[in-house]
C-alpha cells in the first residue's frame, strides 16, 4: 500500500435499522499513522459505524476503502489487517490471561503462536498476571489485555470503541501512552470516547449526533470554526447567575465547571453588550478563556436536541 494514502477513506456510508437511519451519509479519512478521536453522545453511531468498518456489519450504501481494499466486497481481507476492541470487555473470564492470547493467536492462525503470545505478555507488561483468570483482573488491566489481543497479529489500524470507559486515570494515561508507542510505529487508530481530555489528545477528531457528521478536523480548526467566544465566571451564588445569564440576547449558552460558569456566544457585539453588567458586577470575577472542545461539543448538541432516543452508540 502507498503510504501517504488514507488507511481509511469513506464516502456517505450510511446503516438503518428497522427503518431508523443510524449512520447517515458519513464521509471519513484517516490518515496513516494518526489517532483519529470518534466522539458523540449515545445513539450517534459510532458503535455502528465502526462494526461497518471491521465487517462485522455491512453498510446499505456508500462507499469505501479501508487499507486499500474496498468496504463493501473485500471484507475478509479487511479483517485479518486491523485490530479490533469491542466496547464491553469481550475475551473469556473463565480462561487465564496467557490462554485467552494463545486462543487468539490460533484464531488468527499466527505461527509460533507460544512465542508470540510470549512476547505479548512482555511487551503489553501482563508477565505477572499470565496464569491468573481474565475475569478477576481490574478494570485497567482488561482493558491492556484487550488491547494485547488486538495486536498480536501486527496490525496496521485500530478500531477502538470506548477503549477507556470504566477505568481509572492512572490505566487511561497508560492506555494513551501504548497507544502513541503504537502510532510512532505507522499503526493507526479510529477510537470513539466521551473523555474531552482524550479528544484533545488526538490528532485530528469526529463529532457526530444521531448518525450526521457535525465537524471534523484538528482541535484548534474544530474551535475555530465554532465561532465561539468564551468567559469564565466566579463567585457566590453562581447558580443564579447562570439562570440570569441564560435569558440574556447574544448569550448561546452556559456551562457549569464546578464553582465557575463558562460562559460563550457568537455575536462579538450582543454578547459583549449582554455580559457588560454583568461583568461590572464585583460579586463576580471575570475572565476571558480559550474556548475548548467541552463547550465547542455542548454547542452543537443544542442545535440537536428534541426528538431523538438513544440507541446504539
Amino acid at each position: 500500500m502507498i503510504k501517504h494514502l488514507p488507511v481509511i477513506d469513506v464516502q456517505n456510508i450510511s446503516k438503518a435499522f428497522a427503518g431508523k437511519t443510524v449512520v447517515n451519509k458519513l464521509s471519513l479519512q484517516v490518515r496513516r499513522g494518526e489517532i483519529y478521536g470518534f466522539l458523540g453522545p449515545n445513539g450517534s453511531g459510532k458503535t455502528t459505524f465502526l462494526r461497518m468498518l471491521c465487517g462485522l456489519l455491512q453498510p446499505d450504501a456508500g462507499s469505501g476503502v479501508c487499507l486499500g481494499h474496498n468496504l463493501l466486497t473485500e471484507v475478509d481481507q479487511i479483517k485479518h489487517r486491523i485490530g479490533y476492541m469491542a466496547q464491553n470487555f469481550s475475551l473469556y473470564e473463565d480462561l487465564s490471561v496467557r490462554e485467552n492470547l494463545d486462543f487468539m493467536a490460533r484464531i488468527y492462525a499466527i505461527k509460533s503462536r507460544r512465542e508470540v503470545v510470549a512476547q505479548t505478555l512482555e511487551r503489553m507488561e501482563l508477565i505477572p498476571f499470565a496464569g491468573q483468570l481474565a475475569g478477576t483482573l481490574s478494570g485497567g488491566w482488561k482493558q491492556r489485555l484487550a488491547l494485547a489481543s488486538c495486536l498480536l497479529h501486527e496490525p496496521e489500524l485500530l478500531l477502538l470503541d470506548e477503549p477507556t470507559a470504566g477505568v481509572d486515570p492512572a490505566a487511561r494515561r497508560d492506555f494513551w501512552e501504548q497507544i502513541y508507542a503504537l502510532t510512532t510505529q505507522g499503526i493507526s487508530a479510529l477510537i470513539s470516547t466521551h473523555y474531552m481530555d482524550e479528544a484533545e489528545r488526538c490528532h485530528r477528531v469526529a463529532y457526530l449526533a444521531y448518525g450526521d457528521l457535525l465537524t471534523s478536523g484538528t482541535a484548534a480548526e474544530v474551535i475555530k470554526k465554532s465561532g465561539l467566544i468564551t468567559w469564565s465566571a466566579s463567585g457566590p451564588g453562581i447558580q443564579d447567575l447562570s439562570e440570569r445569564l441564560k435569558q440574556q440576547p447574544g448569550i448561546k449558552q452556559v456551562i457549569p465547571f464546578g464553582n465557575t460558569l463558562h460562559v460563550c456566544g457568537t455575536d462579538g457585539e450582543r454578547f459583549a453588550e449582554s455580559l457588560r453588567p454583568f461583568i461590572a458586577d464585583s460579586s463576580y470575577r471575570w475572565e476571558k478563556i480559550e474556548t475548548g472542545l467541552e463547550e465547542v461539543f455542548v454547542s452543537l448538541m443544542s442545535k440537536r436536541e428534541g426528538g431523538h432516543s438513544d440507541g446504539d452508540s
